[in-house]
């Protein structure tokens, strides 16, 4: 079986030439529209990898996006984020004729140099593999979102001054935060109740398996997490079997394998090194949980994405 190879595409010029595009008037920043797109052939089989922030609208795009090995189907106003290092593949369907909208913004690092932004982008939690509910947008939202684009958009096409990047960076922050507000909508909407604790839970996941002491404490247990919630254990199982159909242990499996994937996806450590680095003691403890979980060995998935 053919290998599928990883792409590394290190800037935004070069992002632009690999589809199709100008030269970007502004070598950290840019606003492209999905309609200017040209689709290489080959762009269904290749898992891409950015050195930089890609945050993007889109509607009529028959297709799909394959990210931290989940599935998303394209629709109309549907969001996504995507960060520095994480592995994704579009695979669009050739034959469609459906018109396609919508419009990607390339933020490159550098650009966020020695600003506040540069440190908190990262604490949107919609910016991470573990996220699997994509953002619908209402035509309202849309509009809204649109406007700070093409705010963004104008003040680099204009003449950089002192103030243009105070301003572009502005204008992020404000799209961000119309989003986590379009988040919060989307839950309440759908009746998520009890969202703080579920959002809680996903900090203290993410920080504890961020942290670099992992190897000598383990991993987290079911006690751990409920006293750091302030509930007891039984209490948080139940509501989260309530509200997610998945146990506490369960949460904590699937933030270990979203890790792990990262890993075997972005590094070249050995299983056993990730294994010892996620808290296991022995290393065919994690590839049996890791294939129970995602039906497939740690060293199959990582051939996955070669």
């Amino acid at each position: 079986m053919e290998q599928r190879q990883i792409q590394r595409i290190k800037t935004i010029s070069e992002f632009h030439q690999l589809r199709g595009l100008p030269k970007p008037e502004h070598p950290l920043i840019s606003v492209v529209n999905y309609s200017s797109i040209k689709r290489p052939s080959d762009i269904g089989e290749i898992n891409l990898v950015l050195d930089f922030y890609m945050i993007s609208q889109k509607s009529g795009l028959a297709g799909k996006m394959y990210y931290g090995q989940q599935e998303f189907d394209f629709d109309e106003g549907v969001m996504a984020f995507i960060e520095p290092n994480q592995v994704f593949r579009i695979q669009s369907d050739p034959t469609s004729t459906e018109k396609r909208s919508g419009w990607m913004l390339l933020i490159h690092p550098d650009f966020l140099w020695n600003t506040p932004l540069a440190k908190t982008i990262r604490q949107y939690d919609y910016f991470d593999y573990s996220v699997n509910e994509a953002l619908f947008l209402s035509e309202k939202e849309q509009k809204t979102l649109n406007g700070i684009i093409e705010n963004i958009r104008q003040e680099y096409h204009t003449n950089m001054d002192r103030f243009s990047k105070q301003i572009i960076v502005s204008q992020i922050e404000s799209l961000l935060n119309y989003s986590e507000r379009f988040y919060n909508r989307q839950f309440l909407t759908r009746e998520k109740t009890n969202h703080d604790i579920l959002g809680r839970l996903e900090s203290l996941l993410t920080g504890y398996f961020d942290d670099d002491d992992l190897a000598i404490k383990g991993l987290p247990t079911v006690q751990y997490i409920a006293e750091a919630l302030h509930v007891s254990p039984k209490y948080l199982s139940s509501l989260l079997k309530l509200l997610t159909g998945q146990s506490t242990q369960q949460h904590i499996h699937d933030k270990l394998i979203s890790k792990a994937k990262e890993k075997l996806s972005t590094t070249n450590l050995s299983v056993s090194e990730i294994a010892y680095d996620l808290g296991f003691e022995h290393s065919q403890s994690f590839s049996k949980l890791f294939k129970t979980k995602t039906q497939m060995s740690p060293l199959e998935f990582r051939a996955s994405f070669y």
